[in-house]
């Protein structure tokens, strides 16, 4: 039988029958919030967690081939660090037929500085008068059909003007920059190699979203050669700090704020590292002729690298979010 003082304190309108529906909404969705942040905090809690070096300067490449901007903080991404409209490679040169333009072919490229401002890309150059290209391109802007180490992928055409601006700047045959739109399909990094994931995706980088490497690397490098070389020849999207010579390759897992990223394959180096970042002369030396008297891989692991040393590891990545700039870095046991 019904509790006739229950009946009597029960809401007799729509608006107490409203509040009391809201009240119960509102209780749903706290505990709803309460019990993913508590199996957040607790997945986190089970890490077993190392400390083995901290972020010492995080890099967005956001036109491939040209120079590097130092950010403080960035967002990870699927496809690689973002800060702002900028994201680490999701803008390339191309010839005429598609084809890319990198530092390999044209080593002028690395004295073009990029930067953000109002939603456009700025670029800079010695000589030149700065260009803006809006990040965001008009959906009549042409459709690219580009290849990017023999692999198929889309592009939308910046202009006109800005492709006059980069062959006046690089003295060279009518090249084009396109945008990777996010809507476009990406490359997989396994098709590149092997050892990534089905998971593991790019825009326009060579084949990895994140490359890390240690200060201490680059220390080991310069002592071995009369002629020093600086990080921005190896174009890392982490530098690390407080670990030996080359312990980032021995990191399979690792964690940096929220960010989770997971350890695949060694960074087989080639020519662009023998272009100087100051002044774009090519090399074609050095440090590569250092690089393959100590940094040479496993002869068993010769059908990956083939014969070109190892500097510098690539990563996927298994949870995005923030980092920064005196991040620790932990290996997850």
């Amino acid at each position: 039988m019904v509790d006739r003082g229950l009946l009597l304190s029960l809401p007799k309108s729509r608006h107490g029958w409203a509040f009391w529906a809201s009240a119960t909404l509102a209780l749903l969705a706290g505990l709803t919030v309460w019990h993913w942040r508590r199996r957040r905090r607790t997945r986190r809690d089970r890490l077993r967690l190392r400390q083995v070096g901290t972020v010492s300067e995080l890099y967005i490449y956001p036109v491939k081939s040209c120079r590097g901007l130092a950010v403080q903080s960035a967002e990870m991404t699927e496809m690689g660090l973002r800060c702002g409209d900028l994201r680490d490679r999701f803008w390339l040169v191309v010839k005429g037929d598609g084809h890319m333009v990198t530092a390999r072919q044209e080593p002028r490229l690395v004295l073009i500085s990029v930067a953000s401002e109002n939603g456009c890309l700025v670029l800079s150059a010695p000589e030149m008068k700065d260009h803006r290209v809006p990040v965001k391109l008009p959906r009549t802007n042409q459709l690219r059909n580009c290849r990017v180490f023999g692999d198929d992928i889309q592009g939308r055409d910046c202009g006109e003007e800005v492709a006059k601006w980069l062959t006046a700047f690089l003295k060279s045959e009518p090249y084009h920059l396109v945008h990777f739109e996010t809507n476009m399909v990406p490359r997989y990094s396994k098709d590149k190699m092997e050892r990534f994931r089905s998971t593991d995706k790019v825009a326009y980088p060579d084949c990895s979203p994140v490359l890390m490497i240690s200060e201490a690397s680059l220390e080991e490098l310069n002592s071995r050669s009369e002629k020093k070389v600086q990080i921005h020849n190896f174009r890392p999207n982490i530098l690390v700090t407080g670990c030996g010579p080359h312990e980032e390759d021995t990191w399979d897992e690792v964690l940096i704020g929220d960010v989770e990223l997971k350890g695949t394959v060694g960074c087989p180096r080639c020519i662009l590292t023998t272009v100087d970042p100051d002044t774009a002369v090519l090399d074609r030396k050095h440090p590569l002729e250092t690089l393959k008297s100590y940094r040479l891989c496993d002869p068993t692991e010769q059908h990956i690298y083939k014969q070109a040393p190892l500097f510098g590891w690539y990563f996927g990545v298994d949870k995005t979010g923030m980092l920064q700039v005196g991040d620790p870095i932990y290996k997850i046991i």
